[in-house]
C-alpha cells in the first residue's frame, strides 16, 4: 500500500508541474501580444512623426510661397497704378494735342486765304517801290505765287517762305546797296551801277562815271544828276562796295509828299 502511494505521490507531482508548464505557456502568449503591439504603436508613432514633419515642411513652403506671392502682388499692384497713371496721363496728352489738330484745321481754313493776300500784297509793294533788284524780287514773288499751289510743300513751309520773302523786303528798306545793270534811257540801255539808299533814293551812274541819274518816284522816270553830284554819287558807291572808309556825301532825295 505504501508503494501505491508513492506512485500516486509522484504522478500527482508530476502532473502539477505539468500543470505549472502549461500554466507558463498561457500567461507568455498574452505578453508577445502586448510587446508586438507596443512595436507596432512605436512604428506607427515614427511613420506619423515623418507625416507630420512632412506635412510641417510642407506648410512652412506654403508659407514662404505665399509670402513671396503676397509680395510680387503687392509690387504688381503698385506697378499697375503706376502704369495706370502714365495711360491717364498719355490719354490727356492725346486729348491735347487731338484739340490742337482741331484747332489746326480751323487754323488752316483762315490761313490759307491770309497767305494768298500776303503774296498778292508783296507783288504789289514791289510794284510801287523803288526799282531797285527789279528781277530777283520779281521773281521771288512769282515763285511764291506758284507754290501756293503746290501740293507737295506742306503749309507750314509755304507760310515760313512767304515770311522769308517779307523780312528781306523788310531788309531793304536799311541797305545801302550796288548792283549792276542796265538802264533804258529812250529806247537805249546803258549799262550802270545802281545805288540805292533803302527805300529813300535810288540812283544810277554810268560805268564811266561821267554820268548819273535820280529815279523820280512821281514820274516813274530817271532825272538826270547834276555834274555837281557825280562826285558825292562815287563816292557813296565806293562806300556801299567797301571799297572807301565811311564818309559823309551829299546827294539829292525825291521830296517827302511825292515819294511812293
Amino acid at each position: 500500500m505504501s508503494k501505491v502511494s508513492n506512485r500516486t505521490k509522484i504522478a500527482t507531482a508530476l502532473v502539477g508541474v505539468l500543470a505549472i508548464a502549461s500554466s507558463n505557456l498561457v500567461v507568455a502568449d498574452p505578453l508577445t501580444d502586448v510587446q508586438k503591439a507596443d512595436s507596432m504603436i512605436h512604428a506607427d508613432a515614427a511613420a506619423s512623426q515623418k507625416n507630420v514633419d512632412k506635412y510641417f515642411d510642407q506648410a512652412q513652403d506654403m508659407l514662404f510661397e505665399y509670402g513671396s506671392v503676397a509680395d510680387e502682388r503687392e509690387s504688381l499692384k503698385s506697378y499697375n497704378d503706376y502704369v495706370a497713371s502714365l495711360v491717364a496721363d498719355q490719354q490727356k496728352t492725346m486729348d491735347s494735342v487731338q484739340s490742337d489738330i482741331n484747332g489746326v484745321d480751323k487754323l488752316r481754313q483762315g490761313v490759307v486765304p491770309l497767305m494768298f493776300k500776303m503774296v498778292e500784297s508783296l507783288e504789289q509793294f514791289v510794284q510801287l517801290d523803288l526799282p531797285f533788284n527789279s528781277e530777283v524780287r520779281t521773281n521771288r514773288v512769282n515763285e511764291l505765287k506758284n507754290l501756293l499751289n503746290t501740293a507737295e510743300v506742306t503749309l507750314a513751309e509755304k507760310y515760313r517762305l512767304i515770311l522769308d520773302a517779307y523780312s528781306i523786303e523788310r531788309e531793304y528798306g536799311s541797305a545801302v546797296a550796288v548792283n549792276q545793270g542796265k538802264l533804258n534811257l529812250d529806247g537805249k540801255e546803258v549799262l550802270v551801277d545802281f545805288f540805292n539808299l533803302g527805300r529813300v533814293a535810288l540812283y544810277a551812274q554810268s560805268l564811266d562815271q561821267k554820268t548819273g541819274w535820280m529815279y523820280n518816284p512821281e514820274s516813274k522816270g530817271w532825272d538826270k544828276l547834276d555834274d555837281s553830284y557825280l562826285r558825292e554819287l562815287t563816292k557813296g558807291i565806293r562806300i556801299a562796295r567797301k571799297q572807301g572808309a565811311l564818309d559823309l556825301f551829299a546827294l539829292p532825295i525825291p521830296a517827302a509828299e511825292t515819294a511812293q
